[in-house]
C-alpha cells in the first residue's frame, strides 16, 4: 500500500504497513527524526496503531499515544497548539528506508486537547449574512476595513447560536480577523450607505460609536458554537441593531488587485436558551505606550484585567459573578506564547487558558473544559511572551501585524455592562530607564517630542527608543521594570460609557500565593493501567490524478 508519516509538534513519526484492510496485516513502527531529517526507529514505541483501512481513494489510520510518554523523542501533548505535519509516498518503505515524500506532503496547526462541544443541527435554522461587498484591498500590508450592518431579525427576541467565517475562496490568508461590535441605538439608517477603512481621519462619526465586541474571529479558526445553555441575544431593544464589522487584511506582499467578500455567517432560533452571552476584552490597551525591544529571545508583557475594575462592575450588576466559556487568545507575529491568569484574594488560580505553542495564523476561541467563575474583586492577566531576536527595531503595540497586541476575548454568561477590562503602562516611567529627563508640555504632537538630554533633543519617543542601544542583558532589566509599573485602567461600558474607574492608577496584584502546577505524570507502552490516551483519527483522499497534479508545500 503506502507509506506514511507524521509529525505532532515537529516531533516526526511514520507508520510503516503493508497489506490492507486489515490491522493484523499491518506492520507499525514508531520512528523520530534528527537535524538531518533522517528517520531513526524510537526505542520506545508509544504509537499504538487502533484500526487501519485503505482502498483505491482513502486511506484511513486510527492511532493512539500517552499525552505524556517519558519518551525524549516524543512532545508532550497539551492544551496548547500542536503543529502536525503529514508526508506519504506510494510506495512502502524498502530495505533502503524510507522513500522521499516529494510534493506530497502538507501541514496544520491543531489543538487536539481543545474540548469538542456536541454539534446541534443548524440545517433547518434561519440565518443571516454579514459580508463585505466587493471591497478594494489596497496594496499595502495592513488595512482594517469596517463596515457597518443592521441586524434584520428585530421586535423579538432570539439567540444566536452558531457563528461561522465566511472567508472567500483562496483569501485565507489574506483575512487576518474579524471583530463584530455593537454599535449605539442612537443610529439610523443612514449609515448603511457604505463602507470605509477603519481608524481613518475621513472614516464616518458613526464608527466611533460602535466600542462593544460581540464576536471575534481570526485567521486559521473554524465556526463557533455556542453552549446549550447559552445564546447571544438578538431581537430586542437592548440587543444590537446596528453592527460594525471590522475585517483585517493581512497583504504583506503588497498584492494589486484583490477584491474581498468576505465576512460571518450568523445561525439563530426563537428557542429561548437560558443564558444571553457577553464578550469582555482583556489585556493591554493597543498603543504605543506597549512596547518591545529588539533582538530579545523572550519578552514577557501583561495586560491587566484589575481588580478595581471587576469590583466596580461585577459588584453593581453581578454580585455572584460571571461564568466564562470559551477564550481567544491574540497577538500577532511575534507572539510566541500566551497565558490568560486568574487571581483571587492574593492567591493565583488555575490557568484560565493558555497557548505555550502560539501560532499567529491559527487562532480561535477554546472552550473551557470546565465554566470557570469570575468574581468582583479578582484580578485577570493576560501575559503574552514575544521572540524580536530578528528585528533590529524596536516593536510597537498596533494594528499593523508586524505592531503587537496582548489581548484575551472572553465568552461567558450571564451578559453585564462591561465590555472592555484592559489597561496602559506609564510610559514617563519607561522613558526613564533609556535616561530621557524632560518631554515638551503641552503635547501637541503625537508621538510626542522630548526636550531633554541632548541626545534625545527634539526626537520623538519612538524615535528615542530606537536611538537607545539595546542588548539582551539591557532588555531583561527593562522588561523588569515594565512588569512593575503602575497602570491606567481601561474599564467600558456599551455605547461609549465608563465605569468610575475609568482612567485611575492601579497596581500589578502582589500575588502571595502563585499557583503551583500539577507534576506531569508520564506513562509508558508498557503501562497497562494509564487510560490517558488520545486517539487521533487520520483520513487522506488520493487518486492517481491527485498525486500527478499536488504542488510542493511551502
Amino acid at each position: 500500500c503506502t507509506q506514511w508519516s507524521w509529525d505532532l509538534g515537529n516531533i516526526l513519526h511514520t507508520l510503516v504497513f503493508k497489506g490492507c484492510v486489515k490491522v493484523e496485516h499491518i506492520r507499525q513502527r514508531d520512528y523520530f527524526t534528527d537535524e538531518n531529517r533522517v528517520l531513526k526507529k524510537d526505542p520506545q514505541q508509544d504509537y499504538h496503531l487502533e484500526y487501519a483501512m485503505e482502498n483505491s481513494t482513502h486511506t484511513i489510520l486510527a492511532f493512539s499515544r500517552e499525552l505524556h510518554t517519558c519518551d525524549t523523542n516524543d512532545k508532550s501533548i497539551t492544551e496548547s497548539t500542536v503543529r502536525i505535519i503529514w508526508a506519504y509516498h506510494h510506495k512502502d518503505m524498502g530495505e533502503a528506508g524510507q522513500n522521499y515524500h516529494g510534493s506530497n506532503r502538507g501541514s496544520k496547526s491543531l489543538r487536539l486537547l481543545n474540548p469538542e462541544k456536541a454539534e446541534i443541527s443548524s440545517a433547518s435554522l434561519p440565518y443571516f449574512d454579514l459580508t463585505n461587498k466587493d471591497v478594494p484591498i489596497p496594496d499595502k500590508d495592513t488595512t482594517y476595513w469596517c463596515q457597518m450592518f443592521k441586524i434584520p431579525v428585530r421586535h423579538e427576541k432570539h439567540h444566536v447560536t452558531k457563528v461561522e467565517p465566511l472567508i472567500q475562496k483562496g483569501h485565507e490568508n489574506l483575512v487576518h480577523h474579524i471583530l463584530l461590535y455593537q454599535c449605539s441605538s442612537n443610529l439610523n439608517d443612514s449609515v448603511l450607505d457604505y463602507g470605509h477603512e477603519c481608524y481613518h481621519p475621513n472614516m464616518p462619526d458613526s464608527f466611533l460609536m460602535c466600542e462593544t465586541v460581540i464576536f471575534a474571529w481570526a485567521i486559521g479558526g473554524e465556526g463557533f458554537t455556542y453552549p446549550p445553555h447559552v445564546g447571544l441575544s438578538i431581537g430586542t431593544a437592548g440587543d444590537p441593531q446596528f453592527v460594525l464589522m471590522e475585517v483585517h487584511y493581512d497583504n504583506p506582499s503588497y498584492i494589486e488587485g484583490l477584491i474581498d467578500n468576505s465576512g460571518l455567517r450568523l445561525i439563530y432560533t426563537p428557542v429561548l436558551r437560558q443564558y444571553d452571552a457577553g464578550v469582555i476584552e482583556a489585556g493591554l490597551w493597543v498603543s504605543l505606550f506597549h512596547n518591545i525591544p529588539p533582538g530579545m529571545p523572550e519578552f514577557v508583557s501583561e495586560g491587566h484585567c484589575t481588580l478595581e475594575c471587576l469590583e466596580e462592575a461585577l459588584g453593581a450588576e453581578r454580585p455572584g459573578g460571571i461564568h466564562v466559556f470559551a477564550v481567544l487568545l491574540h497577538a500577532h507575529l511575534a507572539g510566541r506564547a500566551i497565558r490568560m491568569r486568574h487571581f483571587r484574594n492574593g492567591e493565583e488560580q488555575k490557568l484560565l487558558a493558555y497557548d505555550d505553542e502560539f501560532d499567529f495564523n491559527f487562532q480561535e476561541f477554546q472552550y473551557l473544559k470546565e465554566e470557570r467563575t469570575i468574581l468582583p474583586g479578582d484580578n485577570l492577566i493576560t501575559e503574552c511572551h514575544y521572540s524580536t531576536v530578528d528585528r533590529i527595531r524596536m516593536t510597537w503595540g498596533g494594528l499593523s501585524t508586524r505592531n503587537e497586541m496582548c489581548l484575551s476575548y472572553l465568552l461567558y454568561y450571564p451578559r453585564i455592562n462591561l465590555t472592555r477590562c484592559a489597561s496602559i503602562p506609564d510610559i514617563m516611567e519607561q522613558l526613564q530607564f533609556i535616561g530621557v529627563k524632560e518631554i515638551y508640555r503641552p503635547v501637541r504632537t503625537w508621538p510626542f517630542i522630548i526636550k531633554s538630554p541632548k541626545q534625545y533633543k527634539n526626537l520623538s519617543f519612538m524615535d528615542a527608543m530606537n536611538k537607545f542601544k539595546w542588548s539582551r542583558s539591557e532588555g531583561l532589566s527593562y522588561n523588569e521594570l515594565v512588569l512593575k509599573l503602575p497602570v491606567n485602567v481601561r474599564c467600558s461600558k456599551t455605547d461609549n460609557a465608563e465605569w468610575s474607574i475609568q482612567g485611575m492608577t492601579a497596581l500589578p496584584p502582589e500575588i502571595e500565593r502563585p499557583y503551583k502546577t500539577e507534576p506531569v505524570i508520564c506513562s509508558s507502552s508498557s503501562c497497562l493501567c494509564c487510560s490517558i490516551l488520545l486517539t487521533l483519527l487520520f483520513v487522506v483522499h488520493v487518486t492517481a490524478r491527485t498525486i500527478g497534479n499536488m504542488r510542493p508545500f511551502v
